[in-house]
């Protein structure tokens, strides 16, 4: 297979740190363009890298065979359904989408095309991370959990301007994917929210239950100022307790590793993959169960 061309929407912190260089440095990739609302900001990003900078959207997919996102869920959601629908494969961030239609809307348009779909859910392309899961599974009889997600990432720095993320839902539609998932890939399918608080202070409490019959809790922030940002999560049952903590493999290199499983699902004509469309439209269904039971509390 010739090398992949990928096109990048979007021109943001998270696009400058792990998207370009990440498509770049990949041996069966080629940076071919990139697309973002600024013009300005496009070029400082693709420059560097020897990429083109697309007149509009259309342009971009015209030249390319897979598009990367970095823009905001709603945005995500409109235009990877419409690159689904040329035949374009994705990767893409969290949340899927703004909402569960429109999630529901780039699930339909993948499965109609078959193009690969990857989710950037960071950690789950960790090697200690796929150690602890798999261990877990091993063993099993796990009837619980509980994870804390708290960071300051909202009080400053690239993101304390992030629109999106400044909404009152903000900080569970940033961290709150990957902390579901984990619980979720540890204990098993989350189909109750029994639970849901948000503090004044942005702190999310949940309980959550699984389809194991397992309950776990979570506590979220992104605007408490731990220095470094606190990642654990615990499971305890039969086998005693099992404790992930920490993040030990850097964002670049999990993005390295999910670019390898993204390249290799389109050179086999596979389409499904843990982390693969159908599992955003899933956490997209959490999300929205949570911010549901807030509402009604």
């Amino acid at each position: 297979m010739s090398e992949l061309r990928v096109g990048i929407v979007g021109a943001g912190p998270w696009a400058r740190r792990v998207h370009a260089p990440g498509v770049h440095a990949h041996p069966g990739m080629q940076l071919s363009a990139v697309w973002a609302r600024r013009p300005d900001a496009a070029k400082e990003l693709a420059y560097p890298y020897g990429a083109d900078v697309a007149d509009g959207f259309d342009a971009l997919l015209d030249a390319v065979d897979a598009v990367a996102f970095a823009v905001p869920p709603a945005v995500q959601g409109e235009l990877a359904a419409a690159a689904a629908r040329a035949g374009k494969h994705l990767i893409l961030e969290k949340p899927l989408a703004g909402d569960v239609p429109g999630a529901e809307e780039v699930v339909a348009a993948v499965e109609r095309s078959g193009v690969a779909a990857l989710l950037m859910l960071t950690r789950r392309y960790a090697p200690e991370v796929r150690e602890w899961l798999t261990g877990l599974g091993r063993l099993g009889g796990w009837k619980g959990g509980t994870a804390q997600w708290l960071g300051g990432g909202l009080l400053s720095g690239d993101y304390a301007t992030s629109p999106w993320r400044q909404a009152p839902a903000g900080a569970l539609l940033d961290a709150g994917p990957h902390a579901l998932d984990l619980l979720d890939a540890a204990l098993g399918s989350i189909n109750q929210v029994h639970h849901a608080q948000r503090d004044a202070g942005d702190l999310w409490h949940l309980v959550l239950g699984h389809a194991s019959g397992a309950n776990s809790t979570l506590a979220l922030s992104l605007r408490v100022p731990v220095q470094p940002a606190l990642q654990e999560f615990t499971v305890y049952g039969a086998q005693g307790k099992s404790q992930l903590t920490g993040g030990r493999t850097a964002a670049r290199e999990c993005y390295a590793q999910m670019l390898d499983e993204f390249f290799a699902m389109i050179r086999a004509g596979r389409t499904g993959h843990p982390c693969d469309v159908r599992r955003g439209l899933h956490l997209q269904r959490v999300l929205e169960t949570v911010q549901r039971v807030l509402v009604g509390a």
